[in-house]
């Protein structure tokens, strides 16, 4: 105990509670989902309109991809609030205190809102629908805003380009008095000649100028010149001639005449820019409006606290500045600061914590920023010493962070070990977030403490593994329709056709909608009126996109979907389990009944240790009898959890010359149904009812389900389920009620190379792989942990095993 100085799990449960979506998250999530679906469709059309700048439209589609998940994992929270505050009430009366953690508080936009929409305010402000605001507010693509024409400054700007692009003056109408040259003298240089002749000929040019309509030699100051193309010209010879004062910038009328269409054109072209910038605007602004008609659920938090009696009965640990309280008359909310006068903004948490640690508020609520550092325990030396229920309303990115928030309430001198309480909805699409988690908490062994059985529940929830990668890609494959679906698709059946045709035309639809389908145009010819479009490679394994992407489905194409994919999973890790190429760690062998038979043999004793390897036998009984499956229905009929379809069923096939019978119940996840064998007890893999129905039909006699049971839970004990002409003979265990187990334990590392050679030799492929199990008997409870040597494979291991034993010898 020292030197491991681990905190001890003992005492600590877990549970993860599933909360089914209520009618009214139902109403408000699928209008929802199907906004972001246009949203991006009007994204891409305004962004086709401003092609000209790339960075800004990447930069565009990963600020939309990340707020669309913002947006629905907001979604999720407020979808388990009610959940939430119903286990919080129950653990308050049953003399618990509540800690709920969560990691974001969404309240950055919130207070915005607030001073947008002043002090008082009917109700909550939405989380979910501030941050759509924000988004589109920043990031909706407007052209340009044109600037106000202002003409007299256009025109000079013109002239005054036209004028520095042409020369100064004419040299057809212009007579130039060329100097005669003369050849210079040593003793001149280059700056006298210059100096000598430039007065001449700048005199002349100033005094003569040639008019350029009447050819007629003037003086200049008689002259007019343009100060556009330089011409010179008499006032009078110009039509209509000129009597007027002449101003100061005199354009001939042809340049005028090219400036004036310049500025028209110029005008016409800001008229078409202010309505398009007008028309992009308009178009915002409705989308805007959309949002705000949109019924968004609240801030999970306000509500959470509302819901639980207010600021004054709950403490809350996070970073914000203030919060919207419920006024006294019950009608209307206000926005006040989290701090007193008597506490700073700094202190608040730590006063928060207090109160809390007293008992004088028995509910927390910590996110991330708020609760790094606390200890919310059941600390001795604290007045609250209840013990802690810990709800996790939401999931953190990554498993260290997970740590972080379960460590608050789990910690050393506590009088008592904490409830563990993971709220996830039955939306597909959240299962990423326990994904995510799931997998690196594995990985880190944390809540597990390395073992795997601890926790089982997060464990199931690790798809992006190398299988969930591969089912993945089957399920893209297949409704792209490269390949066929390996199962039928939820709702559907192998004998309608027409079924599945319409799931996939429904699934492409929405892989389309989120972004996965890429490229997306109409068929042509015979496939007219279909969708075609492509995945890209990257996207064919990414499961986390897929769980993301998912949440933006409306729920039911997004659960059909997910089941899709389970399904595919469920079926990939069957047929690796059947290869025997499935790694799941240490097994548990789990029966009704296991039983050491004998002694335990010595099969190998190490030179340099002295320590054994050993060979235990074991008999498991693995099968239920007709009464223990009648106490189990008849439970779940008393409880009232029990379905229309709970019963007995009796395949519609004959499996050698016999049906098989079954008990199913409906488990926690709605659709599908656990299976009670006679021979194998409860199976490990849910059924659908769909697949039920299609392999079994209810049997409506008791006594005939009775006699189906017995007959093959007697049958079972004696042989497999292929027949007594199974090639292997008493080797196969498949379906067999009573088996026998031979383990290997002690010492097994010095001769792990020796049994792994031995099993590389038998027939059967699952024979070949090496497994970790773990037992227990039911009469003494004594515990083996050891490699399982397969019946068939006992006597080659054995014999290995004593040949390394000779040679040591």
């Amino acid at each position: 105990m020292y030197v491991c100085r681990t905190l001890s799990y003992k005492g600590v449960e877990f549970e993860v509670i599933e909360a089914p979506l209520e009618a009214e998250m139902e109403v408000s999530y699928k209008p929802a989902a199907e906004f972001w679906a246009e949203l991006r469709v009007e994204l891409l059309t305004a962004s086709a309109v401003l092609n000209g700048d790339k960075p800004n439209s990447s930069q565009l589609w990963r600020l939309y991809w990340s707020s669309h998940q913002r947006f629905f994992r907001h979604m999720c929270m407020s979808a388990k609030v009610p959940a939430t505050v119903r286990l919080a009430k129950q653990a308050l009366m049953e003399d618990k205190c509540v800690v709920i953690g969560l990691q974001s508080t969404g309240e950055a936009r919130t207070e915005e809102a607030v001073t947008k929409y002043g002090l008082e305010l009917d109700d909550f402000i939405s989380g979910p629908r501030e941050l759509l605001l924000k988004f589109v507010e920043e990031n909706y693509p407007l052209p340009e805003k044109p600037e106000p024409d202002q003409e007299e400054e256009t025109v000079k700007e013109l002239q005054r380009k036209r004028h520095s692009a042409t020369p100064g003056v004419s040299f057809k109408g212009r007579v130039r008095k060329v100097a005669k040259w003369n050849p210079a003298s040593d003793g001149e240089s280059d700056e006298d000649s210059e100096s000598d002749s430039a007065p001449e000929s700048t005199e002349s040019d100033d005094e003569f100028q040639i008019c350029e309509m009447c050819n007629t030699e003037e003086e200049r100051k008689k002259l007019l010149q343009c100060s556009c193309c330089g011409k010179l010209v008499h006032p009078a010879c110009l039509v209509p001639p000129i009597t007027d004062v002449i101003p100061d910038k005199w354009s001939c009328y042809s340049c005028k005449e090219k400036t004036d269409e310049y500025i028209q054109a110029r005008r016409a072209y800001i008229v078409e820019l202010s309505k398009r910038y007008e028309a992009a605007s308009e178009r915002k602004s409705k989308i805007l409006e959309i949002i705000r008609s949109l019924d968004l659920p609240n801030n999970p938090l306000d509500d959470i606290i509302d819901q639980l009696g207010g600021p004054d009965r709950v403490a809350e640990m996070t970073g914000r500045r203030g919060m919207l309280v419920r006024a006294s008359s019950g009608k209307g909310v206000t926005y006040q600061a989290r701090n007193t006068k008597d506490v700073t903004m700094e202190m608040v948490n730590m006063h928060e914590k207090q109160l809390f640690m007293d008992g004088k508020k028995l509910v927390a609520i910590i996110s991330e920023a708020g609760s790094a550092g606390v200890s919310l325990q059941a600390d001795r030396r604290a007045l609250n010493q209840k013990r802690r229920v810990h709800i996790t309303l939401e999931l953190p990115w990554s498993a260290d962070r997970a740590i972080q928030q379960f460590g608050r309430t789990h910690r050393s001198n506590q009088a008592s070990a904490p409830e563990y309480r993971l709220i996830f909805t039955n939306l597909g699409g959240e299962r990423r977030f326990a994904s995510i988690v799931a997998k690196r908490l594995e990985s880190l062994g944390a809540l597990t403490q390395g073992d795997r059985r601890a926790g089982p529940s997060l464990s199931a929830y690790n798809y992006d593994s190398a299988y969930g990668k591969k089912a993945l890609m089957v399920m893209y494959r297949g409704i792209m329709e490269q390949d066929k679906l390996p199962v039928a698709p939820p709702g559907c059946t192998s004998e309608k056709p027409d079924t599945i045709e319409e799931f996939i035309t429904k699934a492409k639809a929405a892989l389309v909608s989120v972004g996965i389908i890429r490229d997306t145009v109409l068929g042509n010819g015979k496939d007219n009126g279909k969708l075609s479009g492509r995945i890209v490679d990257s996207d064919m394994h990414d499961v986390g996109r897929f769980l993301n992407r998912l949440l933006g489905l409306p729920p039911d194409i997004q659960n059909r979907l997910f089941e899709l994919f389970i399904s595919i999973l469920d079926v990939l890790i069957q047929n690796a389990r059947i290869e025997g190429n499935l790694d799941s760690g240490i097994v548990d062998m789990k029966a009704n009944i296991i039983e050491l038979q004998g002694t335990p043999k010595t099969v190998h004793v190490d030179q340099m240790s002295g320590a054994s390897t050993v060979l235990f036998t074991f008999t498991l009984d693995r099968g239920i009898t007709w009464e223990s499956a009648s106490i189990m229905l008849d439970e779940k009929k008393r409880d009232g959890l029990g379905s229309a379809h709970d019963g007995f069923y009796e395949s519609k096939r004959e499996w050698l010359g016999r049906r098989h019978f079954i008990l199913a119940f409906e488990s926690s996840t709605s659709g599908f149904f656990k299976i009670v064998r006679p021979a194998v007890g409860e199976s490990v893999r849910e059924m659908p009812l769909a697949e039920l129905k299609n392999k079994y039909r209810k049997v409506s006699s008791l006594e005939k389900a009775r006699s189906g049971w017995e007959d093959e839970y007697e049958v079972s004990s004696k042989q497999c389920m292929h027949g007594p002409n199974c090639k292997l003979g008493n080797y196969c265990t498949v379906g067999r009620r009573l088996q026998e187990v031979n383990v290997l334990g002690g010492l097994i590392f010095p001769v792990w190379g020796t049994i792994e050679k031995a099993l590389s030799k038998q027939a059967r492929q699952s024979h070949r792989r090496l497994r970790v199990v773990r037992l227990e008997t039911t009469s003494d409870n004594k515990r083996i942990v050891g490699l399982l040597v397969p019946n068939a494979a006992v006597e080659t291991v054995l014999q290995d095993l004593a040949w390394v034993q000779d040679i040591e010898d």
